[in-house]
């Protein structure tokens, strides 16, 4: 598994980044990027953090890229931010969309399928405009495993089998107890409803390899 949503000491995660490489290998996982919660008063410390892995990657078993996720910025800053943070070196941006189980700001998903963003994360109840563009803006929209915001998996694998948008399936990991493997992955696609499972599997594997330049 190449898992697309991880998060580090550096935000709100209990590992720092070679303690979850060692676990994902131990998991049987492939790769995965870091994308810690960020907004403008810490996105370029966590990249500038980040960058100092960057000469010690290939000695690494589980390969990963540098990220941000971008959360709870205001929709008309979304922008903003993101711009930011490809400036400042990531390699994925994924923004926090609107989950059912925090107050993220209503317009988040639209500002963020508005601009130059890798994923939009657990989006919740999506509308179907926002399925459109997410589709013809080439974003990716996550199926999570994550606790709470899995709530709403099977209602954005309906909207994708509909609207064809690109699926990925990620954890959202916070502790070690988050990580899982090719096995459980293809358990919470299943269960949320997506036919087409080894598809999204294989979208995080597509994508980790277009972004690792």
């Amino acid at each position: 598994m190449f898992d697309l949503h991880v998060h580090t000491v550096f935000s709100d995660g209990e590992l720092i980044p070679s303690e979850i490489a060692r676990r994902m290998v131990a998991a049987g996982n492939e790769g995965f990027a870091i994308t810690d919660h960020a907004d403008f008063s810490n996105i370029s410390d966590i990249l500038s953090k980040l960058e100092k892995l960057k000469d010690f990657m290939d000695l690494y078993d589980a390969k990963f890229l540098i990220g941000v996720e971008v959360t709870h910025v205001p929709p008309e800053l979304i922008g903003k931010a993101v711009e930011l943070a490809w400036r400042e070196g990531a390699e994925i941006v994924v923004v926090h969309g609107e989950t059912v189980v925090e107050p993220v700001k209503n317009g988040t998903n639209f500002a963020a399928l508005n601009e130059e963003i890798t994923i939009l994360a657990h989006p919740g109840l999506m509308s179907e405009k926002e399925a459109e563009m997410a589709r013809e803006n080439g974003i990716h929209i996550e199926i999570t495993s994550r606790k709470g915001h899995s709530l709403t998996n099977g209602y954005v694998a309906k909207l994708a089998e509909e609207f064809r948008f690109n699926l990925v399936i990620n954890t959202d990991a916070h502790s070690p107890s988050d990580i899982i493997n090719d096995e459980m992955a293809e358990k919470v696609l299943r269960g949320a409803g997506v036919e087409d499972w080894r598809e999204a599997l294989d979208n995080n594997r597509r994508l980790f390899r277009r972004l690792r330049k």
